[in-house]
């Protein structure tokens, strides 16, 4: 908005040259209505908070200081208008400096554009119940214009206030997102990540880390995310680096827990760019995402290796790839839930599925290499089955068992 003065050539003269001998009758009526007017401004104003506390019951249930605020502003507003209407050859009024100038800018965040609304609504009524009084006589339609022209300009003002309150905002809260993501990769300041996630209303667990491309729209892929996660109910975090976009998800109670962490993940990712995308284990709260994000990011990274693998595909399902990728938690986790139940469980499992899979997953060959019956090489592989969530006859399975056991016994030798 323009807050410039610009004279224009159809607006009559100014108070001073009503009392010269040139000044017309409408100069002198101006005149003598803007004595009317400084004579009530306090009254205007103080009608005007009187008639706010009446009618909108969001400004009752305002702290005292919002209040005190807003009542400044509508005095503000008041005087404006009077020295705006004083002087017409000043064109546009500078609203956002005379009215908007007075409060501080945390208001914008007590009282919505809507409410703001509402506020110039009751003071245009305020103002126009009492045109007829405050006018001089004969002046009254030239009040009512100036006050209708100068409310046009007040919405217009609202808005652009409101709007570089959102955009500034809004960049703020871009550039917190960005640096919790980047936190939450990095495993440092984690006991402020509360703090920083209270700052941007964050609220909502279980949480969920996604990672993915970006493509050729980075920005436009982080936008068009954060929108879709916030119309199903989700807090959301979003940074990107370079190409890579890393998107951690406060899910609520939307879903089942059996069903995450996929369930939550598969609307957001056809806003994704081409490529994998790998969602990390779901974590009780924000304070606990950076194990998901970093399982999401190292997914991404060794997802390369399994070019067939599901979109999205869970971060635990890529261990044997992040593992030999360098993954050290990933090399801890498949030691953890494959080789150590099953070395638990006694040596015959470990002998039985070794021996499957150097013979091409065969029951006949591991039977007599074992010297038992091959149904007990079937109880056995079911055994292992149950105990590490993996199928010794399944292609990926046995690839991540025989990866499981291969560091296992480099663990047992110091060397995992």
């Amino acid at each position: 908005m323009n807050t410039e003065s610009h004279p224009s050539p159809d607006e009559g003269a100014t108070e001073q040259d009503a009392t010269e001998p040139g000044a017309t009758e409408q100069d002198r009526v101006r005149a003598e209505t803007v004595r009317r007017l400084e004579r009530s401004m306090g009254t205007i104003g103080t009608a005007a908070v009187a008639r706010m506390e009446e009618r909108l019951g969001w400004f009752r249930r305002m702290s005292a200081e919002d209040r005190s605020w807003i009542g400044l502003v509508a005095q503000s507003g008041v005087a404006a208008f009077v020295d705006w209407f004083r002087n017409p050859v000043r064109g546009r009024p500078a609203i956002t400096v005379e009215v908007f100038g007075t409060a501080p800018r945390e208001l914008t965040r007590s009282v919505s554009l809507q409410q703001t609304v509402d506020m110039i609504r009751v003071v245009i009524d305020v103002v126009e119940v009492q045109v007829e009084e405050l006018a001089a006589p004969g002046g009254a339609q030239q009040l009512r214009e100036a006050v209708l022209r100068y409310t046009r300009e007040v919405a217009f003002s609202s808005a652009k206030v409101y709007a570089r309150a959102a955009e500034a905002r809004g960049a703020w809260d871009a550039r917190l997102e960005a640096l919790i993501v980047d936190a939450l990769l990095h495993g440092d300041r984690e006991e402020g990540l509360q703090t920083w996630g209270s700052a941007l209303g964050w609220s909502h667990t279980p949480v969920i880390a996604v990672a993915g491309d970006a493509g050729e729209e980075g920005t436009k892929v982080l936008d068009d995310i954060r929108a879709a996660a916030r119309r199903l109910g989700h807090d959301v975090l979003a940074g990107r680096q370079g190409r890579r976009v890393v998107v951690v998800v406060g899910v609520g109670d939307r879903y089942a827990a059996d069903d995450l962490p996929v369930a939550a993940a598969e609307p957001l990712t056809g806003l994704f760019g081409p490529g994998p995308v790998v969602v990390g284990p779901a974590v009780p709260d924000l304070r606990a995402a950076g194990a998901s994000a970093r399982a999401a990011v190292n997914g991404l990274r060794a997802a390369v290796a399994w070019p067939d693998a599901p979109r999205p595909v869970l971060a635990d399902d890529l261990l044997p790839e992040r593992a030999l990728r360098g993954d050290t938690d990933a090399r801890r986790q498949l030691v953890e839930e494959v080789y150590v139940p099953l070395q638990g469980a006694g040596s015959p499992l470990l002998d039985t599925l070794s021996v499957y899979l150097e013979h091409a997953s065969s029951l006949e060959a591991t039977a007599r290499m074992l010297f038992v019956h091959p149904n007990t090489v079937r109880y056995r592989l079911s055994r292992i089955a149950e105990l590490t969530g993996r199928i010794p006859s399944d292609g990926r399975g046995s690839f991540v068992l025989r990866v499981a056991v291969a560091l296992g016994r480099l663990a047992e030798h110091g060397e995992g």
